[in-house]
């Protein structure tokens, strides 16, 4: 291989391991004639047996090992010899330059304690205590100190004890040591170094690279989704196991609790989510919260239920569990459907009850059913949060990766879908509803509602209503913001289909330019991506934080990304609160309509065109100090408990 390789290979091989210093120090012609020491070794350093290293005699090499005729003998030693055992002898001008170094008062930098011994061992059997101060120098020169230090603030040090940390423990823990190289992909892509417990930064660098071997995965993030999808069987039989460890209460324990009204006319309203929206974050579980507030001024009972273990679909008819309950915000534990019938049929309800159904995600069709008609119950409102009435791929993305747009059942665009055998189950369990109940659909956006139209299969006279769970309201003044580095921002949940890596890639590829700044603002942090963390958690309490936070950090651009076709999207509202420029791509769903109808953004190609953008000096003139961006309130929408004050 060493007698194939280009003149390109072998520069970019040897360039880890010859020290210029040295190189300059002892051939003082070359210093002089200002020649790139590692092109000239290349070319014609080697042929002249000067030695590129003090640990590296040229000579010698070729001495030793006959055999190597015509090869730079660096690049063969590098890339092959090595590993099969062949030994190097310290150049006869390392003398010299120590003490040429001693009288200028400097320290050679290849005298430093080697390290090799630390968080590896030699790469397949190889013995490189022969090549312990040459394998330092070429690992501390691939190794990005700068980019470990802002990924890891939890390391403390200089240069060289951030080298230390990575050698040691860093790569174990599956820290990057550049934005070149991904220790997973690296470990992923090559399995044979991840059996042998080798670290794969160094076996990269020493003879990795010129194998051929790849640092980091030249894959598209969506063929890594792909990879590692679970299948849809694996997950359900995870639900399952989780449901198997909750027991239903006493249905005494119920029927007190319902027996503590708080409406004096009787009325209850009931909702069914996926679940808990006191114990969990995210949109549909704060929209809940919103409500529950609403309907406790009116002084309405609020019976919701849930269920007791997360479903990525609806639940199995075949599939018995209990149901989780809160009654006026009380979790009262899980009930069987039965139980729930007996005490709710038991009761005389006020003729002003309502029931909203915001997802069917681990629920029965049938067991709701029955509960609603336990109430008297049949007319009331069926919320599109998402699009699990349309497939178990509630987000519509084709293996999780790409939008489907929810073709027909039987296509062949369907068919090479994880969800497709869960499909059918699905709008089937949703026709009954619609066909049982008289229902409103409710959509929080016209994309949205367009979207369920087209593709639904369910009869299309059921009334609807678009009701935004947000709009903006502009306020009077324009904070001013000075001209610098310009903040790149990306809100939320680092989910694939949020967009997470689309923005990543972007941080990571632009980690060291000084124009931009990469920020994630939100409650979960990812410590491989160079990105400053600020945790963000949007409540009740405090529904504008997300808003005020990028305020405060005077956010240039907000990075909405998301790959599936988004209902609402809370956070490009708060982006465009806080005069952030949305960036979003056509797969968005309503953050695209939303950018495009208000102009306070822009729709962008793909991911091509995002990194495009960033790269040719196009981006800083979205900064807000050149746009002097107007920035808005949010007000909040009640939900459900809006369009029954309607009635």
């Amino acid at each position: 291989m060493a007698s194939e390789a280009s003149s390109e290979q072998i520069y970019r091989r040897i360039a880890t391991a010859v020290d210029s210093a040295f190189y300059r120090a002892i051939y003082s012609d070359v210093a002089q004639a200002r020649i790139d020491p590692v092109t000239h070794y290349a070319h014609d350093g080697w042929l002249e047996g000067r030695d590129p290293a003090p640990w590296f005699s040229t000579n010698a090499y070729l001495e030793a090992n006959p055999d190597v005729v015509g090869v730079n003998p660096l690049f063969h030693y590098l890339t092959a010899g090595w590993r099969e055992g062949r030994t190097t002898a310290p150049s006869i001008r390392k003398i010299a330059y120590l003490r040429k170094m001693a009288n200028q008062g400097l320290q050679a930098d290849w005298q430093a304690e080697p390290i090799l011994a630390q968080g590896f061992t030699a790469p397949l059997g190889g013995d490189l205590n022969q090549s312990s101060s040459q394998a330092r120098i070429a690992v501390a020169a691939a190794f990005d100190s700068r980019f470990y230090r802002s990924l890891y603030s939890d390391v403390d040090g200089d240069d060289e004890a951030l080298l230390e940390h990575f050698l040691a423990v860093g790569w174990k823990e599956g820290r990057d040591p550049s934005s070149r190289f991904s220790v997973r992909d690296y470990l992923e892509l090559n399995p044979d170094i991840a059996a042998a417990q080798i670290n794969p930064f160094v076996h990269f660098v020493l003879t990795g690279q010129a194998e051929g071997r790849l640092g980091r995965s030249n894959l598209d993030f969506r063929h890594q989704v792909i990879a590692r999808l679970t299948p849809m069987g694996d997950r359900l039989e995870v639900a399952k196991d989780r449901s198997r460890s909750f027991f239903a209460q006493n249905i005494r324990v119920l029927a007190a609790a319902v027996a503590k009204v708080r409406s004096k006319a009787g009325s209850v309203h009931i909702s069914v989510s996926h679940d808990d929206f006191t114990a969990n974050v995210g949109g549909v579980q704060l929209c809940l919260q919103r409500e529950a507030v609403a309907l406790e001024a009116l002084h309405v009972d609020h019976l919701h239920l849930y269920p007791v273990a997360a479903w990525p679909t609806l639940r199995p008819s075949d599939w018995s569990t209990s149901i989780g309950v809160l009654w006026n915000g009380f979790d009262l534990g899980a009930f069987t459907a039965n139980d729930l019938v007996q005490v709710l049929k038991g009761r005389h309800w006020g003729r002003s009850s309502s029931f909203a159904i915001h997802s069917l995600l681990g629920h029965s069709v049938e067991e709701i059913l029955s509960i609603l008609g336990a109430v008297g119950l049949s007319k009331g409102f069926f919320w599109l949060h998402d699009f699990t009435s349309l497939c178990a791929g509630f987000h519509l993305m084709r293996n999780d990766v790409a939008d489907c747009g929810a073709p027909p059942i039987d296509s062949a665009a369907c068919g090479v879908c994880i969800y497709q055998p869960h499909r059918s189950a699905h709008v089937d369990s949703h026709n009954l509803l619609f066909a049982a109940l008289d229902l409103t659909v409710v959509a929080p956006s016209s994309t949205t509602y367009e979207t369920w139209r087209a593709a639904t299969t369910a009869p299309l006279n059921q009334p609807y209503v678009i009701h935004p769970h947000a709009t903006l309201t502009r306020r009077a003044s324009r904070p001013k913001s000075e001209a610098g580095v310009l903040k790149v921002a990306f809100l939320g949940m680092p989910a694939a289909h949020k967009g997470w890596p689309a923005f990543a890639d972007l941080a990571i590829r632009f980690s060291d330019d000084p124009r931009y700044q990469f920020l994630h603002l939100g409650s979960v942090q990812v410590k491989n991506v160079p990105a400053i963390f600020h945790r963000v958690s949007v409540t009740a309490s405090e529904p504008l934080a997300m808003r005020d936070c990028l305020l405060n950090l005077n956010v240039d651009v907000a990075v909405i990304w998301s790959l599936c076709r988004e209902t609402f999207s809370f956070a490009a509202h708060e982006a465009a609160a806080a005069g952030a420029l949305i960036l979003t791509g056509p797969d968005s769903g309503n953050v695209a309509a939303f950018v495009a109808e208000t102009a306070l953004g822009v729709v962008l190609g793909g991911e091509a065109e995002l990194m495009a953008l960033f790269a040719d000096g196009a981006a800083p003139a979205m900064a807000r100090s050149i746009r002097n961006p107007a920035t808005y309130d949010l007000a909040f929408s009640a939900l459900t408990v809006d369009l029954l004050e309607r009635q």
